[in-house]
C-alpha cells in the first residue's frame, strides 16, 4: 500500500470512529440501521459494516435499498424512523441534498459523485482520489478502525471488481487475489450481482450469502438454498440481455442511442457493451420495460466527455434527484415519459419518444 493510501485509510479509519461516537447505544433507541445499494459493492459494504459493528458489541439492522427506492424519499424516510434507530451508516447510495432523517446521526460512506450537501451527516467519500477506493473498501477500511477484520477482506475485493474491475491499483486487491484466487472473486462478483437485475430485484439471497460465508469458494461451490437462487437469477438476466444485444443503434451526431423493453436492470450492461464498439460516441442504452411509467437508462462513453455535465446541460424540468449522479463516465437516470420525451428530442431523437 502507498503512503497516501496508508494517509487515506488512516483518515476514513478516525472519522468513522468519530461518527460512530455519535451513535452511543441508549435505553429505548432501536438498533445501528446499515443502508445499502443492491449491486455487488453496495451489498459487500452493507455486508461489512454489518459483520463489523456486530463483533464490536453494536446492535445492526440491514435494509437494501432496491429497485426505484431512495432513502432521501419521504415513504423511505418514514420506513427507517420506525426503526428508531440509534445511528443510520448510508453506503454506495450517493450523497445528496438534506438530511435522510433529521436528527439521527448519520454517516455517508460513498465514492460517488455528490449531487448536494447531505445535511448534518458525516461524509466518508472516496470520490476523486486516486485511484478511487469503491464502497466496500471503504467499509472495510472503517471496520478496521473498530476491530479485526482482515477475513472481510474478499468482501472489500468484491466490491473493487464489481464497479472498478480487477485493476484497480489496491494492495487489497492484489492480496484478496492472492488469497482467494482472481476467477473465485470474479465469479462470485457476477452471481452476486445477478438477483438485482431479475425483474423480482431481490437482492436478499446475495446479501445472506455474504453475511453468512467466509470466501467466495464457499459462495460459489453451494450447499446454501441461496446460491441456487443465485444462479437462476443469472439465468434470468442472460437471456434478457441475449434479446436486448440485437437491437441496434440509432446515431445522430455525438450520441448513440438503444432503447428496448425489458423488466431486468440490464440498460447498464448494453451501454457498457455498445461503449466498446461505438468508442467516438456518448452511448444510452434506454429500457421502457423496467419499471412502468419510467424511462430508465444509462450512459456510458470511451470519448472522455464529462456524462455528469453532458446530462446536466440536457436536463428535462421533471427530472429528480437520481437523474445524471453516479460517476463521469458511467452515469444514468430514469424519466417519466414527458420528460423522456424532452430529452431525447432535443438529443436529436424526435421519433424515439415515448406515449405519455
Amino acid at each position: 500500500m502507498s503512503e497516501t493510501q496508508v494517509h487515506r485509510s488512516s483518515e476514513v479509519a478516525q472519522a468513522f470512529r468519530a461518527a460512530l461516537g455519535r451513535m452511543e447505544p441508549g435505553g429505548s433507541e432501536g438498533p445501528l440501521l446499515v443502508l445499502g445499494h443492491f449491486d455487488a459493492d453496495g451489498l459487500s459494504a452493507a455486508a461489512i459494516l454489518g459483520r463489523g459493528l456486530e463483533r464490536g458489541g453494536r446492535r445492526v439492522a440491514l435494509r437494501i435499498v432496491g429497485k426505484g427506492e431512495n432513502p432521501w424519499s419521504p415513504d423511505l424516510g418514514a420506513e427507517l424512523a420506525g426503526h428508531n434507530p440509534a445511528g443510520l451508516l448510508v453506503t454506495d447510495l450517493g450523497i445528496r441534498e438534506g438530511d435522510i432523517l433529521p436528527g439521527v446521526p448519520t454517516v455517508l460512506i460513498d465514492h460517488h459523485v455528490p449531487t448536494g450537501t447531505p445535511g448534518e451527516a458525516v461524509v466518508i467519500s472516496g470520490n476523486g482520489w486516486e485511484p478511487e477506493p469503491t464502497s466496500a473498501l471503504l467499509a472495510y477500511w472503517c471496520a478496521q478502525a473498530i476491530g479485526p477484520a482482515e477475513d472481510l477482506l474478499w468482501l472489500a475485493a468484491l466490491g473493487l471488481i464489481g464497479d472498478m474491475s480487477g485493476e484497480a491499483g489496491f494492495a487489497e486487491l492484489a492480496e484478496a487475489q492472492a488469497r482467494y484466487g482472481k476467477t473465485a472473486l470474479r465469479d462470485a462478483v457476477s452471481l452476486v450481482n445477478a438477483p438485482r437485475r431479475t425483474v423480482a430485484a431481490d437482492p436478499s439471497p446475495a446479501l445472506a450469502l455474504l453475511l453468512r460465508c467466509d470466501s467466495p469458494k464457499e459462495l460459489l461451490r453451494g450447499g446454501h438454498p441461496e446460491t441456487e437462487r443465485l444462479h437462476a437469477a443469472k439465468a434470468e438476466v442472460a437471456a434478457a440481455l441475449d434479446a436486448a444485444k440485437r437491437v441496434a443503434p440509432k446515431v445522430r451526431g455525438d450520441v448513440a442511442l438503444i432503447r428496448f423493453a425489458s423488466g431486468c436492470q440490464i440498460h447498464p450492461l448494453i451501454a457498457q457493451q455498445w461503449r466498446g464498439r461505438l468508442r467516438d460516441k456518448i452511448v444510452l442504452a434506454a429500457n421502457t420495460g423496467y419499471r412502468e411509467g419510467w424511462v430508465h437508462f444509462a450512459a456510458r462513453t470511451a470519448t472522455g466527455t464529462d456524462l455528469i455535465r453532458f446530462l446536466a446541460a440536457h436536463r428535462p424540468p421533471g427530472a429528480d434527484e437520481g437523474y445524471g449522479s453516479g460517476h463521469a463516465q458511467a452515469t444514468g437516470g430514469a424519466l417519466r415519459p414527458a420528460d423522456w420525451n424532452a430529452f431525447i428530442a432535443g438529443l436529436g431523437f424526435p421519433d424515439e419518444q415515448v406515449p405519455a
